[in-house]
């Protein structure tokens, strides 16, 4: 009995390693930008740092999220959906 447990749990986390590879891979596909669209939700200058470094826009994207949080997600949005670069 301990014998078939131990194999349907290694299966299950067989199972649970190859689903986390295929998001993993879907996260790499969509090139982040999912990721990068809910981070600008969340937290902007993470976002915001993400996709264009320590540059201009991030210290004026932290600035706008001190100021009133909306700015900051407004702000970190537009870098994401423009691609925006370095």
């Amino acid at each position: 009995v301990i014998l078939k447990v131990n194999i349907a749990y290694g299966l299950w986390l067989l199972l649970c390693g190859y689903l986390a590879i295929g998001v993993l891979e879907l996260v790499d596909f969509f090139n982040m930008k999912i990721v990068k669209i809910i981070l600008s939700i969340v937290l902007p200058p993470v976002a915001a740092f993400m996709q264009v470094g320590v540059t201009k826009h991030l210290w004026i994207n932290i600035i706008l999220t001190i100021l009133g949080g909306l700015p900051g997600v407004i702000h970190a949005l537009w870098l994401v959906l423009t691609e925006k670069t370095a």
